[in-house]
Formats: C-alpha cells, sequence, structure tokens
C-alpha cells in the first residue's frame, strides 16, 4: 500500500505519519522541509523574502527529492504529504504571496506580466505533480482541519488561503480519481481508523506508537531558516 497522507497547512501530517509508520511498521517516506531547504538553496533569505523563480525552484526541489525518496520504498510506504502538496502550495503562494493579506483573493491581485509568466509556469509544473500522484499513490487519507494553524512563516496568515490550498488538493485527488478516506480527531482516533479502513497491520501497540511519535516530532530541528543558515558558516 502506497499511502499519501493529506491535508493543508498545521493539520497534523508529520506527527500522524510517524506515528502511523510505527504503528504498522510502514516505512515514512518525507521531502526536506522548507527551513532545511532554504539555507542550502537560497542562503541568507527566509522564505517571505523569496521570489518568485526561487518558489519555483523550491518546489522543484521537494518534489525531486520526494519522488526519489519513494523510488527507493517501492510499493509499501506511508507519504507525508504528496507531489500535489508542493504544487497547490506553489500555486497559491507565487499568485498571492507568500503570506497574503487577510483581504486578499485570487481575483484581486494584480494580473501583471510577471504573475501571468509564473502562472503559467506553475501549471506546467503541475503536470508531472499529477502525473506522479495518479501513478505513486493507490490511496488517500485526508486530515480534516480542526487545529489552530502555526505562524512560523512557514505558514500562510491567511486562514482563506489555508482552506483553499485544502479545497485545491482534494479537488485534484478526486479529479485524478484516487481513493480517499477522511480520518480526524485524536492522533489516537486516526490511527485506528486508518488502519482499520485500508485493514494494516499493526506491530505495537497504539500508544507506544504515538509516545514513540512525539518523540521523533519533539526531536525535529525547528530553528528558523537564518539560525540555520548561520550554522553553516
Amino acid at each position: 500500500m502506497r499511502l499519501a497522507v493529506s491535508g493543508t497547512y498545521s493539520t497534523g501530517k508529520t506527527l500522524t505519519t510517524m506515528a502511523l509508520s510505527h504503528y504498522t511498521g510502514i516505512p515514512r517516506s518525507a521531502a526536506m522541509t522548507m527551513r532545511e531547504l532554504l539555507p542550502i538553496s537560497v542562503p541568507g533569505k527566509t522564505l517571505e523574502e523569496c521570489t518568485g523563480a526561487e518558489i519555483l525552484m523550491l518546489i522543484t526541489r521537494r518534489n525531486t527529492e520526494r519522488a526519489v525518496n519513494e523510488s527507493h520504498l517501492g510499493d509499501s510506504f506511508i507519504s507525508d504529504g504528496s507531489s500535489l502538496h508542493e504544487w497547490i502550495y506553489g500555486t497559491v503562494r507565487v499568485l498571492v504571496g507568500i503570506n497574503p493579506s487577510a483581504n486578499a483573493t485570487l481575483e484581486n491581485v494584480p494580473r501583471t506580466p510577471e504573475l501571468a509568466f509564473f502562472d503559467d509556469v506553475i501549471t506546467q509544473l503541475g503536470v508531472p505533480a499529477k502525473q506522479h500522484a495518479k501513478a505513486g499513490y493507490d490511496a488517500f487519507v485526508r486530515l480534516p482541519v480542526e487545529f489552530p494553524m502555526v505562524a512560523d512563516g512557514h505558514r500562510p496568515v491567511n486562514e482563506r488561503f489555508r482552506t483553499l490550498a485544502d479545497e485545491m488538493i482534494q479537488d485534484q485527488v478526486d479529479a485524478l480519481g484516487i481513493p480517499t478516506f477522511t480520518a480526524g480527531g485524536t492522533v489516537e482516533d486516526r490511527l485506528l481508523a486508518i488502519t482499520d479502513h485500508f485493514d494494516l497491520p499493526r506491530v505495537i501497540d497504539l500508544d507506544e506508537a504515538v509516545a514513540r511519535a512525539r518523540a521523533d516530532y519533539a526531536a525535529i530541528d525547528t530553528r528558523s531558516e537564518l539560525e540555520r543558515d548561520r550554522a553553516l558558516v
């Protein structure tokens, strides 16, 4: 089973996939985060300072790493996100800005020649992203919006675009005909629902799986991109 765990910003994809991997024994696949990518891709810049071209480069780099990681795992893995996520996030961010204002909409952003060019480019990046999703995932697990958004500079401050990204991702999954199962509630609730629905193995106790995942999550390096950048000097 090649399972992609989907959802918009701050829906708990990382913790859920960590716990699900421990619980089932199925390996987890993920791409480098923007915090990890920025110091080696655009040194000295925060995500908010990146140009449209740099955002496109970061999307390409993340999807390349994602595809390589998944290829090493064969026909059994749990993916933290999917090829569609980078593309959809990029679509929203190139068109309306890294952190869109509360009153920004796709309709009221000035349609400059530069914006039109980036719109064309991001549309074409969607071609391989959708092809990869169709060929690379057997099913999606969608995590609904249930938690407040974490304002860390890597997620938009505009809740409307959080919802828009969620809708755009799921619209693409539906258009591709990939089966989707929605799993909400606590991490424990999600794990029980997912393993029941897909008849996945359970190799350790549920509480132990969640405890291990929380330890893994707590060990994540959450330094900002500039702090990471200074550490490389």
